[in-house]
């Protein structure tokens, strides 16, 4: 039986999700098909350009993503604060970058509108917008149905393009948050379709690393490295981008070398979150197996079933 999204995005619980969705029909998302010889690889920079474009208006930050040949991931953060924040005259620009603005709400912008009941109208969609601007299912809701209408006209033909619902799973920790980070950006290099997280296409990765090289310390449209934690509440990834780059690609080398690693060779960044080289292999390697919709140590696995008041979920512990 199918779970409520409601039930699986707790924003009490983590504001980190890990989201996949995938082509319900034989035809490819991207790639080349085989069987009729079509190359459909110019569909990859639909998807990358879409994500970017929706991170600009939703309180949203993508963290990592990856486009596969019939599949993508993207791992993002709800800033449901930021949203809380907004003025009414934000909501209505960010709302209107992509979206067809309603006459009123154009005159409310222009100062035309005077009555107490134009006001009130405008109110209450501006806390609609507010609440979509934070919300999971709105923004894959966007991007899916814009990349299903161009894919669909393309080919000639109707209905689904994409599965149902896409799949949703909670990062419940920072372990849980990284280990998802890198499984999305290991995609192609364990997929066998790149040799090296830099030559992987369309991926966070390689668009983080081109950026660095070009001595841009940020990229428009991605979450931010902030580095460890501190006790002042800063928005961004709790970790140092030379570590994550370090990590992904020590990562890549066992996959494409197939060695094993003494501890004494593992990256720093396991050690500060205690995963070990094993448990790092397992997370980054069956985080989509187990078909867990949530991802996360223990103690914060009992907290979410405590908070939640569940005796069961469905979840990978990555300390077990």
């Amino acid at each position: 039986m199918t779970t409520a999204r409601s039930r699986l995005v707790c924003l009490e619980s983590t504001a980190y999700y890990h989201c996949v969705s995938r082509c319900v029909r034989r035809s490819f998302l991207c790639g080349e098909d085989a069987l009729t010889g079509r190359s459909y690889e110019h569909r990859r920079a639909w998807v990358e350009k879409k994500i970017h474009q929706l991170s600009a208006v939703y309180c949203i930050d993508v963290c990592a993503y990856a486009v596969m040949s019939n599949h993508y991931h993207i791992v993002m953060h709800v800033d449901k604060q930021g949203a809380d924040k907004l003025t009414p005259y934000e909501v209505a620009k960010r709302w209107g970058q992509h979206h067809h603005l309603p006459l009123i709400v154009q005159r409310w912008l222009n100062g035309e509108a005077k009555s107490k009941a134009e006001n009130q109208a405008v109110f209450t969609l501006m806390e609609q917008w507010r609440a979509r601007l934070c919300n999971l299912s709105w923004f894959m809701k966007e991007l899916n149905y814009e990349i299903a209408c161009r894919a669909n006209k393309e080919d000639d033909c109707k209905g689904h393009f994409w599965e149902s619902r896409f799949k949703s799973q909670a990062l419940l920790d920072e372990q849980a948050l990284l280990a998802a980070m890198a499984y999305v950006d290991l995609n192609p290099v364990r997929a066998g379709v790149s040799k090296t997280p830099e030559s992987s296409e369309h991926t966070s990765i390689q668009v983080r690393i081109r950026a660095l090289k070009n001595n841009q310390p940020t990229v428009p449209g991605l979450a931010v490295f902030i580095g460890n934690p501190t006790n002042e509440i800063v928005k961004g990834l709790p970790f140092r981008l030379i570590d994550y780059l370090e990590l992904v690609d020590w990562s890549a080398r066992q996959y494409s070398e197939g060695k094993h690693v003494m501890l004494s060779k593992v990256p720093p960044i396991l050690c500060r979150l205690n995963l070990s080289p094993t448990q790092w292999a397992i997370a980054t390697t069956q985080i989509e197996k187990p078909r867990a919709t949530f991802v996360g140590c223990k103690p914060n696995l009992i907290h979410l079933k405590q908070l939640n008041r569940r005796k069961r979920v469905h979840a990978l512990s990555l300390d077990s």
